[in-house]
């Protein structure tokens, strides 16, 4: 595999003085909740990239949603209750089927028994009432409805049990490797668990890939059957720029939250648990984000359609082929260590001819004292056709001239 190691020989990318600029950027019987002891706090700390952070959070992630950058992290492979965070797969799989076109926010959900009685929060539905899915949208996200859950995941797959087989199918295809689901609506279950990972990447992905549904995440209060609750992320009006996602809490879990605050062009989701009572999960959750948007920042390295390197193609009808980002190439920075920032490309070369332009032909990895280590995907930036039969041979000969050498 061809190294190759941009900006000329010197394997640091100087961003001081370049075109490359840091971004701003009526009620109902309910089953009573198996009670687990929560386990003890942890003291160890969080690791980041430029040291260690103390919390007294049992679980932390704290991502850049732009770049994936890894600001903090606490424990976040190890399995744990998610509680009602595990609510957020739930409102992914509605929000795909919304966006298929298999279910419209305007169509009436029959209100099923097994519904009506759930226990845990709930949206106080009635019995054999019909509701819109627009209201149970609202009532799962907003007021944390375990029996809005139920009504959405009967009337996608038929019974909670086969809807929580197709939470699983989608974590699959997410990528979600430490999740596994039981139920709709994060109820107690000892094989109900997600990774404080898994939830960071599956709220990023709820962001990017539904970005006209995230909007109910911010909804700070919803009436329904003349109850008025307000929405239970207490970052809400409380952190500048937050705008969701969804609170948890058990016994076992303790009191979880994953956040999103967007300031400017940046975008940072935060994922704590295992905190002992409501004030310690708004305190600790303000705390790790304000030190993320300090701390940290994002810098463009490359516009979408500059030339990142140009790669020798083989047999084709022009001897090299752009190397392009296809986006905006964004790196997240410790702010004022820009100066280490390394970043270097790696491709097979030559690349044989054609060359479809959108193809993947390589990578960018981002490193340096302090910087979130990254891996990005380049594409060629132009087509390449594949040489005539009579004007291959000289370029083959050549080759094999070249090897026997």
């Amino acid at each position: 595999m061809l190294r190759r190691t941009l900006i000329g020989a010197s394997a640091t990318l100087s961003l001081a003085g370049t075109a490359a600029q840091a971004q701003p950027r009526t009620g109902a019987p309910s089953r009573s909740q198996p009670r687990t002891p929560a386990p003890p706090l942890a003291t160890s700390p969080a690791a980041s990239p430029i040291g260690q952070v103390d919390t007294i959070a049992r679980f932390v992630m704290l991502m850049d949603a732009e770049t994936g950058a890894i600001l903090l992290n606490k424990q976040a492979d190890e399995r744990m209750p998610p509680a009602s965070m595990s609510k957020l797969m739930t409102m992914y799989v509605v929000f795909e089927w919304i966006k298929n076109g298999r279910l419209r926010l305007d169509q009436m959900l029959p209100v099923s028994d097994a519904a009506w009685r759930m226990g845990g929060s709930r949206m106080f539905l009635e019995l054999n009432s019909t509701v819109s899915v627009e209201d149970l949208i609202r009532g799962v996200i907003i007021q944390s409805g375990n029996d809005a859950c139920i009504v959405l995941a009967e009337a996608i797959a038929g019974s909670e049990r086969a809807f929580a087989e197709l939470m699983n199918t989608t974590a699959r295809e997410l990528g979600l490797t430490g999740s596994t689901f039981r139920n709709a609506t994060g109820w107690p279950d000892p094989d109900h668990r997600m990774t404080a990972r898994d939830l960071a990447v599956l709220s990023q992905r709820a962001i990017r890939d539904h970005p006209d549904s995230y909007r109910f995440y911010g909804e700070r209060s919803f009436r329904w059957n003349n109850i008025t609750q307000e929405n239970r992320n207490p970052i809400l009006g409380r952190v500048n720029g937050a705008d969701g996602l969804k609170t948890g809490h058990t016994e076992e879990a303790g009191y979880c939250l994953v956040g999103s605050v967007k300031r400017g062009e940046r975008r940072l989701i935060l994922v704590v648990g295992g905190l002992p009572s409501m004030r310690t999960r708004l305190e600790e959750s303000e705390r790790l984000l304000e030190w993320g948007f300090r701390e940290f920042d994002n810098v463009v390295l490359f516009r979408a359609a500059d030339t990142i390197e140009e790669v020798p193609v083989y047999l084709g009808d022009r001897r090299t082929v752009p190397l392009v980002g296809g986006r905006e190439v964004v790196a997240t920075v410790p702010r004022g260590w820009r100066d280490s920032l390394q970043a270097k490309v790696r491709f097979d070369a030559p690349v044989p001819a054609p060359v479809v332009k959108g193809q993947e032909l390589g990578r960018l990895e981002v490193t340096g004292r302090g910087v979130p280590p990254m891996t990005l995907p380049l594409y060629a930036g132009a087509d390449v056709d594949r040489l005539g039969v009579f004007a291959r041979i000289p370029a083959v000969v050549g080759r094999m001239i070249g090897n026997m050498n």
